[in-house]
């Protein structure tokens, strides 16, 4: 087992950790502001220190964890479940005004970054994590689209497939019974990859005011909190931007590892 890949399980699992832990316990209320306490640099009260109204930032990086994983959790599984569908479609009827639909509709999707689709959707629904998810969510659907359909139409020749055809299945049921279980390898890594982006995203998407709302804790909205303090308390930047980091690297590594050890393709390292 590569070293990258226990890295990167190790880092995932913390950042899995802290969220899980916060929903029950925390060093500090995340909510309760001491402007007494305000810029504290860590120390054995405060672990990390405290922001400009005094919040624990241990606590609030954790809370913050929740809310990254949520986020981006939700959204990769919106972008699976829909585009996942779509990409078994389009390559069930390659060739067909069925793929170019789902394949044009794609790249206009593309065209649009989650950041603009974030911004259109706040214009009419306002800013929240919810929306957020949307605009992530919608981003993720044309990558797993055409993760589906390329994936599918390498398996669409083989003997097996065209025996299926012959034994009077349709080609849903192929879909469905064949060629989904034989893809499932790289929807997997896809969606690890997918997922780090996620939370990268999350945290973009609350830097600029898009995402969660305050009171709820958010890591892009510290970093943004924090952007005016560096020179004056740089921890107060420096933990929220290393969680992004190391949550983001060690998913990414997750991701390598796995794509390493599914994929057949690929000669699996010592």
């Amino acid at each position: 087992m590569r070293p990258s890949f226990m890295l990167g399980l190790i880092l995932s699992l913390l950042a899995l950790a802290a969220a899980l832990v916060s929903l029950v316990w925390t060093p500090h209320d995340v909510a309760a502001l001491s402007i007494a306490e305000k810029l504290k640099p860590p120390s054995p009260m405060h672990w990390l220190g405290t922001d400009h109204f005094g919040r624990d930032i241990a606590s609030m990086l954790m809370a913050g964890a929740r809310t990254s994983i949520a986020v981006a959790l939700v959204a990769v599984g919106i972008g699976m479940g829909a585009g996942v569908p779509l990409g078994l479609l389009a390559a069930a009827r390659t060739g067909t005004l069925t793929d170019e639909v789902v394949m044009r509709g794609n790249d206009l999707i593309f065209a649009f970054p989650s950041l603009v689709i974030a911004i259109l959707i706040t214009a009419v629904f306002g800013p929240s994590a919810v929306n957020a998810i949307i605009a992530i969510g919608i981003f993720n659907i044309p990558v797993f689209a055409r993760v589906a359909r390329g994936g599918a139409l390498g398996l669409w020749t083989l003997d097996f497939i065209r025996a299926a055809e012959v034994a009077g299945k349709g080609r849903t049921r192929i879909s469905a019974e064949h060629i989904l279980p034989n893809i499932l390898n790289l929807l997997i890594v896809q969606g690890t990859i997918q997922f780090s982006l996620g939370v990268l995203a999350e945290a973009g998407l609350s830097y600029v005011g898009l995402g969660a709302q305050p009171p709820t804790p958010s890591w892009g909205r510290m970093l943004a909190e924090a952007q005016t303090m560096v020179t004056l308390a740089p921890h107060v930047a420096i933990f929220p931007g290393l969680a992004i980091v190391l949550t983001v690297l060690g998913l990414n590594l997750l991701g390598d590892g796995l794509r390493d050890r599914l994929d057949p393709r690929l000669g699996r390292g010592p």
